[in-house]
C-alpha cells in the first residue's frame, strides 16, 4: 500500500477497507492477531480494529478492539501526519 494521504481518504468511498492483515505485535497483544484498518463514514477519520486471527473481517470491523498504538498503526498503514491526524483514537 502506498503512504495514506488525506487527498487518498477523500477520494475514497464511507466504510472503505484501507488495509488488513495477520501479525504479531507484541505492543498490542501476546498473540496472533487479525486487522483492518477502515476509513469511517466521512473523510476525516479513519481507524484499525483488531480480533482473532479466525475471526471474520466483518465480525472484527463492528466487534473488534480499537487500536491505539501510535507506532504500529503507523507500521501497519504508512500514512502522512496529516492522516494520522485524522484517526479515530
Amino acid at each position: 500500500m502506498n503512504e495514506l494521504t488525506v487527498q487518498k481518504l477523500k477520494d475514497m468511498p464511507d466504510a472503505e477497507l484501507i488495509g488488513k492483515g495477520i501479525g504479531t505485535f507484541p505492543e498490542i497483544h501476546e498473540k496472533e492477531i487479525k486487522w483492518v484498518a477502515v476509513r469511517g463514514q466521512g473523510y476525516y477519520d479513519w481507524a484499525i480494529y483488531y480480533g482473532l486471527p479466525n475471526d471474520s473481517e466483518e465480525h472484527i470491523r463492528f466487534y473488534g478492539d480499537k487500536m491505539f498504538t501510535e507506532s504500529v498503526i503507523k507500521r501497519l498503514v504508512p500514512c502522512t501526519e496529516e492522516a494520522y491526524k485524522l484517526y479515530r483514537g
